[in-house]
């Protein structure tokens, strides 16, 4: 027998479409309560069409340096992804190496902004 699992997503929106509150729960995944977010990214294979599909919110409380940790954290788990579905270690590690840059970048544009 099939075991299914399910993964729920609920985006409030304001009157202009704008996500003002986004809650997502995983029962199988210790999530059973909704638990609030604020930005996602989900990404699906098309292999129908050989395209990659994808589905980017946030709302308006997301911060950038918020969004820039957001970014640099979900570069380098799928880095680790990838490693995991290729056994390409090499890439994985040139993936890494270019989020921590990316992650340096970003750190030193957050400085100049405060300044």
């Amino acid at each position: 027998m099939a075991n299914n699992s399910e993964i729920k997503l609920n985006v409030q929106l304001d009157k202009e479409k704008v996500p003002q509150k986004i809650e997502w729960q995983a029962a199988d995944g210790g999530v059973v309560k909704p638990k609030e977010a604020k930005a996602f990214m989900l990404s699906i294979w098309d292999g129908d069409e050989n395209t990659a599909l994808r589905i980017d919110l946030w709302t308006k409380k997301m911060m950038v340096d918020e969004m820039n940790d957001f970014f640099f954290q979900t570069m380098m788990t799928m880095a680790d992804t990838y490693g995991r579905a290729t056994n390409n270690t090499k890439l994985v590690g040139e993936m890494k190496k270019f989020a921590q840059e990316m992650k340096t970048k970003m750190e030193t544009e957050m400085q100049k902004d405060q300044l």
